[in-house]
C-alpha cells in the first residue's frame, strides 16, 4: 500500500548489542551517548530487560523490565514496567506502537505477569507516554505524585492489585537549594548533555548539583517518580525534559 512503511523487528540482546543500533541514540559505539546506554543495557538483560526495535534506523522501539528490577521507585511485584515506548519521524502513524506494545503484552503474559505499568501524566509531557494513547489501549491511572506524574497500568485480569509509587516519590521535594538534577544512564542523552548544563550553570554562577543514580537501589529510593532526568530548583520539582545548554540558559532567564 502506498505510503505504508514495512517494518520488521529485532530483539537486542547481550550477544548482538555491540552490532545493533539502539534507536534512541543512533551513532557508532565510540559515541559517549551510545557507549553509556549500551553499558547500562548490558547489565540489565540478565534482570529480564527487553529491548525490541525496528530493523530500520529510527526511533521505533520498546524497552521494558520487571518492576522489581526497574530503576524507578515503584511497588508492583509481578508487573512489567515499560521504560520507554517511542515511535517517531517517518515511522510514526503506521501502527508500530501497537505492534511493539502487543509484543510486550504477549511476552509478559507468557511470563505470567499481572500486567503492565508505565509513567505518564494528565497532559502529554516530553519523553513520557501519551496519556491519550494509553487510555485508548486500555490503561488507566493507578497512582499520581504531587507533581502530576502518573503511574498508568494495564492489568491482565480483573482484581489484580494495583502498582503504586513508593512513598519517597509521592511528594517530589528535596531540601537542597539551587538546581539539583537526578539522572541515570538509562537515557543516553544524559552522557552528552548533563556536562553541558553543568558547564552552563558554572558559567552563569548558578548553584547546580548533578546526582548520578548509579544503582537500582539508589534509583528506587529517589525523591521523584522519574529518575532518567528530574530537575529541581530550591527543593521544588521543575521538569523531566532533557536540556542542552541553550535550553538551560533560557530556563535561567525565566
Amino acid at each position: 500500500m502506498s505510503g505504508v512503511i514495512s517494518v520488521d523487528y529485532i530483539r537486542v540482546t547481550k550477544e548482538n548489542l555491540s552490532s545493533e543500533h539502539i534507536c534512541c541514540a543512533i551513532s557508532n559505539n565510540n559515541d559517549i551517548q551510545v557507549a553509556s546506554k549500551k553499558a547500562w543495557l548490558s547489565r540489565r538483560f540478565e534482570e529480564g530487560l527487553v529491548f525490541l526495535k525496528s530493523v530500520q534506523r529510527g526511533k521505533c522501539f520498546i524497552e521494558y523490565i520487571p518492576v522489581e528490577h526497574a530503576w524507578n521507585p515503584i511497588d508492583g511485584d509481578g508487573y512489567m514496567y515499560i521504560d520507554c515506548l517511542w515511535v517517531s519521524g517517518a515511522l510514526k502513524g503506521h501502527g508500530y506502537s501497537n505492534d511493539l506494545l502487543d509484543a510486550c503484552i504477549q511476552d509478559s503474559k507468557e511470563q505470567s505477569k499481572l500486567g503492565l505499568c508505565i509513567l505518564s501524566s494528565q497532559k502529554k509531557k516530553p519523553f513520557l507516554a501519551d496519556p491519550r494513547y494509553l487510555a485508548y489501549k486500555g490503561f488507566s491511572v493507578c497512582d499520581e505524585a504531587d507533581n502530576g506524574i502518573q503511574l498508568w497500568y494495564l492489568p491482565f485480569a480483573q482484581g489484580n492489585p494495583k502498582p503504586s509509587f513508593k512513598e519517597c516519590a509521592r511528594h517530589p521535594h528535596i531540601e537542597k537549594m539551587g538546581y539539583v538534577l537526578y539522572y541515570t544512564d538509562q537515557c543516553p542523552f544524559n552522557a552528552k548533555y548533563v556536562p553541558m548544563v553543568q558547564a552552563a550553570a558554572a558559567e552563569a554562577g548558578v548553584p547546580f548539583e548533578a546526582i548520578h543514580l548509579e544503582s537500582r537501589a539508589d534509583a528506587q529510593a529517589a525523591p521523584t517518580p522519574i529518575t532518567t532526568y528530574a530537575l529541581f530548583y530550591n527543593g521544588e520539582y521543575l521538569t523531566n525534559e532533557q536540556m542542552n545548554e541553550k535550553k538551560f540558559v533560557r530556563l535561567l532567564s525565566r
